[in-house]
C-alpha cells in the first residue's frame, strides 16, 4: 500500500443537484455520458489532477452510489476521499462539504460535478493561483452579443468588455472561505455561486482563462455535447466532407461606417441591413450553416433574434462555428469572393482574412474580390454582394 502525503487542497465536488432541467429519472450527477456517469467523468479530471482531498455532496439516498463511483475513480488515492450528504440547496451542500475537510486544508476547491469534462489542467491552474488573500476563478471571454431584456422586449446593449462566464473549479484560501459561509448564514442570502458568496463577505476574486471543455451539463443538449466529445473520432469508414454554398447581398444605405469581410472602413458607403450588412461574413454563415445541414442565417440570427441587432461580422462566425460544433462539424475551409466597385480590397486581404479565420477557430479563410465590369447593381454601385464556399467535416 502507497502511502500519500498530507494533502493541503481540498476538492469538494457538489453532486448534490437534482437535474430537472436535464430531464432525467435520476440526480443529474448520476445519469450517463457513455458507460459512465457525469460524476465519474467529472472525478477523472479530478484524480489526474495534483493529490487532494476530495469530498464528493451527494444527494440524500445516494449516498451508495457516490462512494462506489468515487472509490472507482480514485483507484491508489482512495484514502482522501469522501462522500457526505447535501443540504436542500447548493449552498448548504457546499457546507456540508466544508465540515468534513482535513484539518490540514488550507486551499479549499469547489467543483460542480456538472462540468464533467473539466480538464485536470485547469484544476491544478486553480489550485496554484489561489493565495491566502483572495480567491480565484476560472472565466470564458463573452463573444456573443448581450441585451438586456423585458419579456419580449430588447431594452438596452449590454457591455460584453466588462463581462466574463464563470466556470469551476473555484479555488479560495480555506479560512476566508469559511468566514464567508459564516456570514452567509447570519445574513440567509442564497448566492449563485462560491464567488459571489465569497466576495459578498469583502473578499477578492480574481479570475484566469477557463477551458471551452469545461462547460455545465445542464439541458439535453449540453449531454448530447459531451457524449460526442467522449466518443472521439470513428475509426471505421472515411471521414466524407461536406459542401455549402452561400450568398448575401446588400445595397449601400445607412449611417455609420461599412463593415466588409471583419472589418471597418471608415470614409465608405454603408450598407443596410439587420445587423452590420457584412455581406462577406454572412455569405460565409449561410455556407457554413447549409454544409452541415443546419439551416441558414435567418433561421438563426434573423429579426427574430433581435439580439444580433447591430452585430459584427465576427459574433456571427463565432456563434456560427459553435452551432456546427454542437452538431459534431468542424470547420476545414472557406473560401468567398464578394463583387462591387468598392471599397479597394488588395491592400487588406490579409488582415481580413486573419480576423475572420481567429472568428472561426483557426480555419483556413480565403477572400478574393472583382467588379463586374459595370454589369448589374453591383456595377453601378448600388451594392455589394458576395458568393462563399464551405468544406466541413463530421467529427469522429
Amino acid at each position: 500500500m502507497t502511502l500519500l502525503p498530507v494533502p493541503t487542497t481540498a476538492i469538494i465536488v457538489v453532486a448534490a443537484g437534482s437535474g430537472t432541467r436535464l430531464g432525467a429519472d435520476a440526480p443529474k450527477a448520476f445519469v450517463g455520458i457513455d458507460e459512465h456517469s457525469v460524476l465519474r467523468h467529472a472525478l477523472k479530471g479530478v484524480f489526474a489532477a495534483a493529490p487532494a482531498q476530495v469530498i464528493v455532496v451527494a444527494p440524500a439516498g445516494h449516498e451508495g452510489v457516490a462512494e462506489t463511483e468515487l472509490r472507482e475513480a480514485a483507484g491508489d488515492r482512495g484514502e482522501l476521499c469522501r462522500v457526505v450528504v447535501g443540504g436542500d440547496t447548493r449552498q448548504q451542500s457546499v457546507a456540508a462539504g466544508l465540515a468534513a475537510l482535513w484539518g490540514d486544508i488550507t486551499t479549499v476547491l469547489v467543483h460542480d460535478a456538472a462540468r464533467a469534462l473539466t480538464p485536470a489542467a485547469q484544476i491544478n491552474a486553480i489550485a496554484s493561483a489561489v493565495t491566502a488573500d483572495f480567491g480565484v476563478i476560472p472565466a470564458l471571454t463573452v463573444i456573443d452579443t448581450l441585451k438586456r431584456v423585458d419579456a419580449d422586449a430588447v431594452v438596452a446593449a449590454v457591455d460584453r468588455s466588462e463581462l466574463a462566464a464563470a466556470q469551476t473549479p473555484q479555488g479560495f484560501p480555506r479560512a476566508l472561505l469559511e468566514a464567508a459561509y459564516d456570514s452567509a448564514r447570519a445574513s440567509g442570502v442564497e448566492y449563485t455561486d462560491d464567488a459571489a458568496l465569497f466576495a459578498a463577505a469583502g473578499f477578492q476574486v480574481r479570475h484566469i482563462e477557463g477551458a471551452a471543455s469545461a462547460f455545465k451539463i445542464t439541458i439535453p443538449a449540453d449531454l448530447e455535447r459531451a457524449r460526442h466529445l467522449i466518443a472521439g473520432p470513428v475509426a471505421a469508414g472515411p471521414i466524407i466532407p461536406h459542401v455549402g454554398i452561400g450568398t448575401d447581398v446588400h445595397a449601400f444605405g445607412g449611417d455609420g461606417n461599412l463593415w466588409l469581410a471583419g472589418l471597418e472602413w471608415p470614409g465608405e458607403p454603408v450598407l443596410s441591413g439587420h445587423s452590420d450588412g457584412d455581406v462577406v461574413a454572412h455569405a460565409i454563415v449561410d455556407a457554413l450553416l447549409g454544409a452541415a445541414g443546419l439551416g441558414d442565417i435567418g433561421q438563426h440570427f434573423g429579426t427574430a433574434h433581435p439580439e444580433y441587432a447591430g452585430a459584427h461580422g465576427d459574433v456571427f462566425l463565432a456563434r456560427t462555428r459553435e452551432i456546427l460544433l454542437e452538431a459534431g462539424f468542424t470547420i476545414a475551409n472557406v473560401s468567398v469572393q464578394f463583387q462591387g466597385n468598392r471599397p479597394r480590397f488588395s491592400g487588406r486581404r490579409a488582415e481580413a482574412e486573419q480576423v475572420l479565420r481567429a472568428a472561426l477557430g483557426g480555419a483556413h479563410v480565403a477572400i478574393s474580390a472583382t467588379t463586374t465590369d459595370g454589369l448589374g447593381f453591383t456595377g453601378r454601385g448600388e451594392g455589394i454582394a458576395a458568393t462563399a464556399v464551405a468544406l466541413v467535416y463530421p467529427i469522429r
